[in-house]
């Protein structure tokens, strides 16, 4: 579950500036779940300003949104309030009902809504407008390989909503949470911790009934273009799959560069690269190779 942050018994109101220059302050530090909610007094003073949203969203209107076409890596549920710093992202999230046009046209899907899902990074949560998402909330202790399939420890905590002007804050790879559609249009502002390794980080979804991993849903750029590299059959390609495969930092980089050689072998060779595998001490490749020998010996 969340961590629930308790409501400061004050009525103070701050414009977006305000939160933008204390975060670039030194004061802000979200390297760490208590620099991180540390944050929580002054987002919740932006909830409070309870025009300073619809001001942004004219003044990007009259633009025809060009701030947003410049910097915002998001999809359209997502309203950037500045432009990533570095250390944090600032940003409003827009949550529809199940009778609102967008979510008839689109379906629930785009907006993640039932899929257990974790989160690769910290991120400090407030409910500024409408009654809320719903969420079934469920916790795990982080230490997985990452595998479709694998076995996860899931405790179910409880269901609830962010309501207007409370304020969570979710932990990287601890909490699970799959999120229900409000009774109303609602919003949420978000402070999301920006970690220097955070392309890297992993975000997964959840088989809540069977307690894995179903899939992960991240993959950074360099693992597709190390697939398609291989799979252009290219001799440079293959020895930096195999360098990679032996030395990357990444696990994920170091099981993706596994599959890509994999790709291109027959026969014994074939057998014996996941044989390989499943005897490496790379977790995700260790699981791989073991599911892969299953499907060639029954196969």
């Amino acid at each position: 579950m969340p961590r629930l942050i308790e409501q400061a018994p004050d009525d103070k109101a701050v414009d977006l500036d305000a939160l933008v220059d204390w975060c670039e302050s030194p004061a802000f530090d979200p390297s760490c779940e208590e620099g991180l909610a540390a944050a929580a007094p002054m987002l919740r003073a932006l909830g409070r300003n309870r025009d300073f949203l619809a001001d942004f969203a004219i003044a990007e209107l009259k633009t025809r949104c060009a701030g947003q076409r410049q910097a915002n890596p998001y999809s359209a549920q997502v309203m950037l309030l500045r432009p990533p710093r570095g250390k944090y992202v600032l940003r409003a999230a827009f949550w529809p009902a199940e009778r609102d046009h967008v979510m008839r046209m689109s379906g629930p899907a785009p907006f993640l809504y039932h899929v257990p899902h974790d989160h690769g990074f910290d991120f400090l949560t407030i409910g500024y407008l409408g009654p809320g998402y719903g969420s079934d909330y469920y916790a795990y202790d982080g230490d997985v390989a990452g595998a479709a399939g694998e076995a996860v420890a899931l405790r179910f905590v409880e269901r609830s909503h962010l309501s207007q002007g409370r304020i969570l804050l979710y932990r990287a790879n601890r909490d699970i949470h799959a999120q229900l559609p409000p009774e109303s249009l609602s919003v949420s502002l978000n402070i999301l911790a920006s970690a220097p390794d955070q392309g890297w980080r992993r975000q997964y979804r959840f088989d809540t009934a069977r307690c894995t991993i179903a899939e992960c849903m991240t993959v950074a750029s360099a693992q597709l273009l190390l697939e398609l590299a291989v799979g252009c059959d290219s001799g440079n390609a293959i020895d930096l799959a195999q360098d990679f495969a032996a030395r990357h930092p990444a696990d994920a980089m170091r099981r993706t560069a596994w599959d890509a050689i994999g790709t291109g072998l027959t026969g014994a060779a074939r057998l014996a690269h996941w044989e390989a595998g499943a005897r490496s001490s790379s977790p995700l490749i260790r699981l791989a190779g073991e599911g892969m020998l299953r499907t060639i010996h029954n196969g």
